[in-house]
């Protein structure tokens, strides 16, 4: 896992513009402690950070491919391809010679067989940059579930890009500037595919390649979901998920660096771990480490709410336990994570407010920071809930039926609300409604159908399709930001597109076969599972409760109000504020109490400390 960052210039002589080049990529430095490399030629320049996975030596960047001392092509690229050693045994067979044991150079000979055409072979995450010397061409790549991250930024004579936006705004000619349609982006959990919130920035979407010559810039989607007949049995079904899921994780515990995963006690996580724990012993590879997260108490006890009905701990010992896993939990000090350092870190790491993410980041960079410590790799069950239909929504019959994203309706809209503390003429202004509105449109005009789908298949066929293609890029870009910000690569095997591909289509009916929530998934991996996880609810990744938390955060905002020069002040209904701040403190403190606070002291964080413009 590495971070990339580039530019392109059909104007100017790049060779000249090492001092750009480099500190645009020194911005990736978190992404890839472990190594440097920059690559100049005239018309571009290739900049790479490396965490060391594969082939330590071997592996590293920018990777050239020459031919008779002339330069063919140059690489960058982060991320992992699971199927690298069949790729290469194949490429061998075509008469390619490979100097190193890396993947990179399997894509870089991969590209230079096959072209654009590569990204039908891949498998895994990944995000690269190929510059074509031979065509003075830039290609562009992002896997197929956009695990990970890759924005561009056209410039009068070529182009920019980077695995986060800091790498492009590193660059002179980058303007630091959000107009109205990049705060109500920020404002609203719709991730709208290829929008990112500063101006003149895009993102690569998922599955989507983007060429950049003298012609021009081109899109081509090489990827996205089909609607598909699904032929097979219950049964059937059942053994085609657990045998894709034997073979994904085989393919993702392969590293040479320690390895673990991340174990949350929730079926997800526990397959994972599980299987890979199986996996691990088989090879002779010894005992999967894994690790939970928890919160010291301060005696407050853990009390239920609409997406949390129980603890977590009981059930992460109780799978450590029966999988015969080295366990580690790691316990936060709720205090902690309204720290201002670790605010600032958590920032920095996603050049963005918090938004409605709230305590998860700072206790997501922790608890990753604490991982980082023991292992260079993770697992992680993220994405089984958008695969599977698990989120409680999805079994909501008011929020399957709502006229606008699942998530935002009823209860569960609580959690994901940032903007109750927003001026009410600002959001008049932005007109909120009206673009949640349209976002929910695009996304339903995207979703592939079928004449023999019933009006239950259809309509959960729209929401399948929302949260794989809308909610899961906000959790994936959550959990890519706070891993790579301590140089930790987490990888996510319900993302390989062959489950994804398979699940999508399997009828809603055989997705609650027993009446609950992720019914394929918890029989394909019961035989590995105590029954206490089996039966476990649902329960997403927990959330501090602590008074304490709200009170840092209170005292916080009451300096914002205090001081008239807080840039995010304007933006603020003041008086909604202060009421919050007169509020009495309950015995607990949950997520959607604090969730406009949170974007609040954001907001104004971001303003103050990232130089960004609005432009409204």
């Amino acid at each position: 896992m590495c971070g990339i960052a580039g530019w392109v210039s059909f104007e100017r002589d790049l060779s000249r513009y090492r001092e750009v080049a480099e500190r645009m990529t020194r911005t990736m430095e978190k992404r890839g402690p472990d190594a440097e490399g920059l690559w100049l030629d005239r018309r571009a320049a290739m900049g790479h950070r490396r965490l060391s996975i594969i082939d330590l030596e071997g592996g590293r960047q920018p990777m050239l491919a020459e031919e008779d001392g002339r330069t063919l092509a140059c690489l960058v690229y982060t991320g992992e391809v699971y199927n690298f050693q069949e790729l290469r045994h194949e490429l061998e067979g075509l008469g390619h010679v490979f100097r190193t044991r890396s993947d990179t150079e399997v894509v870089l000979r991969a590209y230079l067989q096959w072209g654009e055409a590569l990204t039908a072979r891949l498998n895994g995450m990944y995000a690269f940059a190929v510059w074509d010397a031979r065509a003075e061409r830039l290609l562009l790549v992002r896997d197929r579930m956009g695990v990970k991250p890759l924005y561009y930024y056209q410039t009068a004579d070529g182009v920019l890009f980077g695995s986060e936006p800091k790498a492009i705004l590193a660059h002179p000619e980058a303007q630091r500037r959000v107009s109205v349609d990049g705060l109500r982006e920020m404002l609203d959990l719709v991730k709208t595919p290829e929008a990112a919130v500063f101006a003149g920035m895009r993102e690569v979407r998922p599955g989507q390649t983007v060429t950049v010559d003298r012609a021009g810039l081109r899109k081509h989607r090489y990827w996205q979901l089909e609607a598909r007949e699904h032929a097979d049995d219950l049964q059937t079904t059942i053994r085609t998920v657990r045998e894709l899921l034997d073979d994904i994780v085989e393919r993702q515990i392969v590293a040479d660096v320690p390895l673990c995963t991340l174990l949350s006690g929730g079926l997800d996580s526990s397959v994972i771990t599980a299987l890979a724990a199986r996996s691990m012993r088989r090879q002779g590879k010894g005992t999967v480490r894994s690790f939970s997260v928890d919160f010291v108490k301060h005696g407050i006890e853990f009390e239920a709410d609409y997406l949390r009905a129980s603890p977590d701990a009981p059930f992460v010992r109780d799978l450590a336990a029966f999988a015969g896993t080295d366990h580690r939990e790691i316990v936060l000090e709720s205090r902690e994570l309204a720290d201002p350092a670790l605010r600032a870190a958590v920032l920095g790491a996603q050049d963005l407010p918090p938004a409605y993410w709230g305590d998860m980041l700072p206790s997501l960079y922790k608890l990753f920071e604490a991982i980082r410590a023991q292992s260079t790799v993770a697992l992680s069950g993220e994405s089984a809930d958008e695969v599977f239909g698990g989120y409680r929504w999805f079994h909501d019959a008011a929020a399957v039926a709502a006229d606008t994203f699942p998530w935002l309706a009823g209860q569960s809209g609580a959690f994901f609300d940032g903007q109750s503390l927003i001026a009410p003429q600002l959001l008049g202004e932005l007109d909120m409604q009206g673009f949640r509105r349209d976002s929910y449109e695009q996304a339903l005009s995207e979703v592939p159908r079928l004449a023999s789908d019933s009006p239950t298949e259809r309509r959960m066929r729209e929401i399948s399709h929302m949260h794989l293609t809308r909610f899961v890029q906000a959790l994936l870009d959550r959990k890519d930001r706070m891993s790579m910000a301590v140089g930790l690569e987490v990888r996510v095997p319900f993302c390989d597109h062959r489950l994804v591909e398979y699940v999508f289509n399997a009828p809603w009916s055989m997705k609650t076969f027993d009446g609950r929530e992720k019914s394929l998934l918890r029989a394909a991996g019961r035989d590995v599972l105590p029954d206490s996880i089996v039966q476990r609810v649902k329960s997403p990744y927990p959330a501090t409760q602590d008074p304490a938390y709200e009170q840092a955060l209170r005292a916080g905002l009451g300096r914002v109000l205090d001081d008239a020069s807080s840039p995010g002040l304007p933006l603020l209904d003041k008086a909604a504020a202060w009421k919050l701040l007169d509020k009495p403190f309950g015995k607990t403190s949950t997520s959607p109490e604090r969730a406009g606070l949170e974007m609040a002291l954001g907001l104004n964080e971001w303003l103050l400390h990232h130089q960004v413009t609005l432009d409204l």
